[in-house]
């Protein structure tokens, strides 16, 4: 299969040559094989004939001009760049094709809940005897370990039991869930890396291991200096709203338009700020010419607030970026429109067209920018078994003859 060239020419991709099965749904697994689609490795999606990812009806859904629709974007912001194979492995057929599958890859990725793939017969323990160069990764909610393993979870439980919604919101409110999936992506995150380290001690020893990826564990390491705070201090961290627990002014402030972030915390900053809004009197003023003074509660409100106030309120977003961006941590709080339409992300390539059928839909680009080997960015999402035959005939080396009894079967 040849799905790992550079777009771009010279060099070959980073993980050209090395394939994937991913076994994923929804985020937390289609992300993460995502990722090492984009840096070049083979990655084949797998789904059941009848009962595919569930996310291929999520919103928005792509209209195909008659009536109907080309599938879900946001199905296509996850799994862009893959190859889509069919197979049900509860069949035994099934699973003795995916272990033919696993004997030619290196690298598994399934989300289940722990004790799924054991009960198929197909758990890591099985697939390692098969190939020892192997490297395995679960995702899911609380590890493949510990007492709570087996528990279900999606992304706002790895928030709630992690700590994240505990801290989010504003003071004397109920806690607020995050307003995006953090729990799902960073288990995302966490599982290309480790993905990346036993690809690479593989190179070592020549054998493959399991990478163990919990939502939980990856929302705790989320919480910033929340955790610290508790073991050194006995803090409990509270909601803050848009506050920051120990700089000042570091946070959401009102302007003619909307809302920036202003961070001119250290002393500075301060002074630049100052400068900049035509008030240099007040670097030397006593009451706030230094870190500790500006936090102090009292004076935060009755000094610092009016002042800041001041330089605001009668400028819009775009006066004040241009007035002081390139300077000082003052930024408009963007809506995705204004985000979408940012000539900045534009200009790095972090919207890209992923095709559709024959229509294409705007997505996230990657993030990773390599100098010499950019990743590819402008694969298609896949439809259910769409490589089918190139993933079983060209690939796996199936007879044809057999690839039609099984596809009659509904095995694939």
């Amino acid at each position: 299969m040849n799905h790992d060239d550079n777009p771009e020419g010279g060099r070959t991709l980073p993980l050209a040559g090395i394939t994937v099965i991913d076994v994923t749904r929804v985020v937390a697994g289609p992300y993460c094989a995502m990722m090492l689609a984009d840096l070049g490795a083979t990655v084949i999606k797998i789904e059941h004939p009848n009962d595919s990812d569930f996310v291929r009806s999520f919103p928005p859904l792509v209209p195909d001009g008659d009536g109907g629709t080309k599938g879900s974007g946001y199905f296509a912001q996850y799994n862009r760049n893959k190859l889509g194979a069919s197979l049900d492995l509860k069949h035994p057929d099934g699973k003795a094709i995916f272990i033919d599958m696993v004997s030619k890859a290196d690298i598994v990725i399934e989300n289940f809940r722990p004790g799924t793939m054991a009960k198929l017969g197909l758990d890591y323990q099985v697939l390692k005897a098969v190939n020892p160069r192997l490297i395995y990764c679960g995702i899911s909610g609380f590890g493949q370990t510990g007492p709570n393993s087996k528990r279900p979870s999606y992304d706002s439980t790895a928030q709630a039991a992690g700590g994240l919604w505990s801290m989010n919101g504003n003071l004397d409110l109920p806690p607020v869930r995050m307003g995006s999936i953090i729990g799902d992506l960073a288990a995302s995150f966490y599982g290309a890396i480790g993905i990346l380290a036993a690809l690479r001690e593989t190179e070592r020893s020549g054998l493959g291991q399991l990478v163990d990826i919990s939502q939980q564990d990856s929302a705790v390491t989320m919480t910033e200096n929340a955790i610290v705070n508790f073991t050194v201090d006995g803090i409990v961290a509270k909601p803050l709203g848009s506050e920051h627990p120990f700089a000042r002014p570091y946070g959401q402030y009102a302007c003619k338009d909307g809302y920036v972030f202003f961070g001119s915390y250290s002393d500075k900053l301060w002074r630049d700020s100052c400068t900049i809004f035509g008030q240099p009197e007040l670097i030397n003023d006593p009451e706030i010419d230094t870190m500790v003074k500006r936090f102090d509660d009292a004076t935060y409100e009755r000094r610092l607030k009016p002042i800041i106030h001041g330089w605001f309120a009668n400028r819009t977003k775009a006066e004040l970026e241009a007035m002081a961006g390139d300077s000082i941590a003052l930024t408009p709080i963007k809506d995705i429109g204004e985000v979408v339409n940012d000539p900045h992300l534009k200009a790095r390539d972090m919207f890209v067209p992923v095709e559709m059928g024959s229509s294409t839909v705007q997505v996230f680009g990657s993030p990773i920018k390599l100098s010499d080997t950019p990743t590819r960015v402008d694969g298609a999402a896949p439809s259910v078994g769409e490589h089918n035959k190139e993933v079983y005939l060209r690939w796996l080396g199936l007879p044809a003859g057999r690839f039609e009894a099984l596809h009659k079967a509904g095995v694939i």
